[in-house]
């Protein structure tokens, strides 16, 4: 390790980290192959010795005019680690896209490369190859992301070598310490202005971490692990860099030394993935036997909770008035897309995607035969795109086709209600799990033509399942885990958002004893299905995979609803009290699923003899 101090920090332009111009080139090139990864299985991968493959008019071609030198594989290497491996793997498997390992090519690497700088023109063009694409992947096309033939070069480089050398590189990082000693402030790249930023590098790299102290107060800055330590900063703007090779595998505290100040924040983590033979042959095989885990943290450690962090809990009271005209009607709805950091529990934030800023998004209300029009409109603040499937759509993707919106962007389309029912809507864009886990889901309701019978109460429920880095309990702002996801092993349960949100004052139901209730109660998932019970009630009425064309069943004390279905139950209050409602998955309950409906009147013994409920209850 070396130390170099200075009183300030001006890096050279190939040291920066990652700049916003990156960062969109970056995520581009994710939804480059997640969205049009599976037209990849039509390209090719040269295996390393440089085979000629045939090219379209039979001659023989090289797969690349030469082998591609390690820095290219590497840039190219670090697009798709960072930026891709959520949605597609080399030898591990189909995810949201194709394995791309050993698939072979079957196209010029000039189309390939055109096809990824400028594959609007080509569908403008009338190209029989991408029009062919673009038509098997459900029309969605790919954006032109505006790089430069280096950028292409280098991300079909590693493609063309994924088990290619992968030379380490020097990833750069600048911390700042914050004026009021809250934590370290990422500058420059993607960390630019966060707040303990979670740092990254590949096994291998030398990771150059400079520290700049804020004010006159003493600072410094230690990563055990790596014995790294900056020294102590006793000036304003006094700075030290150290300089260190990422040789073990796992996820790192980075932290203030310094008495109460890593308890007051000064903390993050620094993550070393990947997999490139370096250093030491004996210590880099104990790291990879035990996952170089910084023994004296949590798996993943948590940044502060986000201050300014928003309510995202849709109240369950928050349902559109039933359509009381026989006539057919069109509705005009529009959505936006936001990316919110919300309050998941007592001290807890997280990185939440929503529709119109809550979860779940708002109840949509329509009666069979209306037409109505939906707009999608993707924040400019977003990071990602997004798009809406309505299951109550008939049509390519219920609308997913016509909605992949860009951060910025409007798009919209029309249709018309042609079967009753409870329907589930989403994004669709991928990974669809990871955009519906986070909160992009909701309920749309077709009534039939004789509409709905009137009832006192109707309320609008959904549960959901939240994947994090970070136990559940943990106190800060968590971070998604697509592990997790994957594993289909949430942290959290969650009824309309967030834990125990429908137990707090402004977000329970309320009744009163003699009013009829009807709940219309969906799962967004992604992944488990919920056994919907309240407690001390039974259901009068119950409408099986929410179809409002069926007779309904009667008496029903809990009923199932899967992923992406829903459900419409019907009860009157007998007696007064709280009542509980759980899926009957019961464990679920401690991760946050449950909620509460009261009602309120006079005691009726003659069907329940006890005096309210005791608070030592389990119920």
């Amino acid at each position: 390790m070396s130390i170099q101090t200075n009183q300030t920090s001006e890096l050279p332009w190939d040291r920066r980290p990652v700049t916003s111009r990156d960062l969109a080139i970056f995520v581009g090139v994710m939804i480059l192959l997640c969205i049009g990864g599976a037209a990849l299985l039509a390209f090719s991968i040269r295996d390393q010795s440089g085979t000629t493959v045939a090219g379209s008019d039979g001659a023989a071609v090289s797969a690349v005019d030469q082998l591609a030198d390690a820095s290219s594989i590497a840039l190219g290497q670090e697009i798709f680690t960072a930026k891709c491996t959520a949605c597609h793997s080399i030898g591990e498997g189909v995810r949201v896209g194709p394995d791309l390992q050993g698939v072979t090519q079957q196209r010029d690497p000039d189309w390939l490369a055109r096809w990824i700088t400028e594959p609007d023109v080509m569908l403008a063009e009338g190209d029989p190859i991408a029009t062919e694409l673009l038509v098997e992947h459900n029309n969605v096309p790919m954006p032109n992301l505006q790089l430069t033939s280096e950028e292409v070069d280098n991300v079909i480089a590693y493609l063309a070598n994924p088990d290619g050398t992968s030379a380490p590189t020097v990833v750069e990082y600048s911390l700042r310490t914050s004026l009021d000693g809250a934590g370290f402030v990422g500058i420059g790249g993607n960390i630019d202005g966060v707040l303990n930023p979670e740092l990254s590098a590949h096994l291998g790299d030398t990771v150059r971490l400079t520290l700049i102290n804020d004010s006159a107060n003493t600072h410094d800055l230690k990563i055990d692990a790596f014995d790294v330590s900056s020294g102590e900063l006793t000036a304003a703007d006094e700075s030290a860099t150290v300089e260190f090779v990422a040789d073990q595998l796992g996820m790192f505290h980075y932290y203030a030394s310094l008495p109460g100040q890593r308890d007051a924040g000064l903390e993050g983590v620094l993550r070393v993935e990947g997999a490139v033979s370096v250093g030491d042959e004996e210590a880099m095989a104990q790291s990879l036997a035990d996952g170089g885990m910084d023994h004296a943290m949590s798996p993943v450690a948590a940044a502060p909770a986000v201050a300014d962090a928003v309510a995202i809990i849709r109240n369950p009271a928050d349902v559109p008035p039933p359509i009381t005209t026989t006539e057919p009607q069109h509705h005009v709805v529009e959505l936006t897309t936001m990316e919110v950091d919300g309050q998941l529990d007592d001290g807890t934030t997280f990185r939440y995607m929503t529709f119109n800023g809550q979860v779940p998004g708002p109840m949509l209300r329509m009666r069979i035969g209306d037409t109505m029009e939906v707009r999608i409109n993707n924040q400019i603040e977003s990071i990602l795109p997004h798009s809406i499937d309505l299951h109550a759509v008939t049509g390519p993707g219920g609308g997913a086709e016509f909605t992949q919106t860009m951060a910025g962007e409007v798009s919209a389309f029309n249709f018309r209600a042609l079967q009753p029912g409870l329907y589930v809507y989403h994004c669709a864009t991928p990974s669809i799990a990871h955009h519906i886990s986070s909160g992009m889901y909701g309920l749309i309701l077709v009534e039939p033509e004789e509409g709905l019978p009137p009832v006192d109460h109707e309320f609008y429920v959904m549960q959901g399942e939240i994947y994090t880095e970070q136990p559940f309990g943990t106190e800060g702002h968590l971070t998604f885990s697509h592990q997790q996801m994957l594993n289909e092993t949430p942290q959290y349960y969650v009824f309309n958002g967030a834990a125990n949100a429908l137990t707090l004052d402004e977000y329970a139901m309320r009744t009163a004893v003699g009013d009829s209730v009807r709940i219309y109660f969906g799962v967004g998932g992604p992944n488990k299905i919920s056994s919907f019970h309240m407690i001390g009630e039974i259901f009068d009425r119950v409408y099986p995979m929410a179809s409002l064309s069926s007779p309904p069943l009667e008496d029903v004390q809990t009923t199932m609803v899967p992923p992406g279905g829903a459900t419409v139950v019907e009860f009157t209050m007998d007696v007064p009290g709280r009542y509980i409602m759980v899926d009957h998955a019961l464990s679920r309950l401690e991760r946050g699923l449950v909620g509460f409906l009261y009602a309120e009147g006079e005691e009726n013994p003659d069907i329940f003899g006890a005096e309210g409920f005791p608070e030592e209850s389990g119920h």
